[in-house]
């Protein structure tokens, strides 16, 4: 990959991501810091500059009150699927 600086945009999603690319800040925190995962690796299976993925760990420690909400609406918004797809009657509620 280029090294040319990729920005954390919010163009996309309805939350922070590498700008031009789909994978967000949330994605890259949790394959290094949940998962383990070397910041090398990640950024070799997505193709990406090793730059980025610490260029999107550093924006989340960056912003913690953005972050949490993120995490809350991602929260809200399995919820909500799930009792869609397992609750029949909530389709017509």
């Amino acid at each position: 990959m280029s090294q040319m600086a990729t920005r954390i945009v919010r163009e996309l999603h309805d939350e922070p991501h590498l700008e031009g690319r789909r994978l967000t800040v949330q994605f890259i925190k949790v394959q290094v810091e949940d998962r383990g995962l070397e910041p090398r690796t990640v950024a070799d299976r997505h193709d990406l500059d090793v730059a980025d993925v610490y260029r999107a760990l550093t924006y989340y420690h960056d912003h913690p009150d953005e972050m949490r909400t993120v995490e809350r609406e991602r929260r809200e918004a399995i919820a909500a699927h799930e009792e869609l797809t397992t609750d029949p009657d909530a389709v017509r509620k």
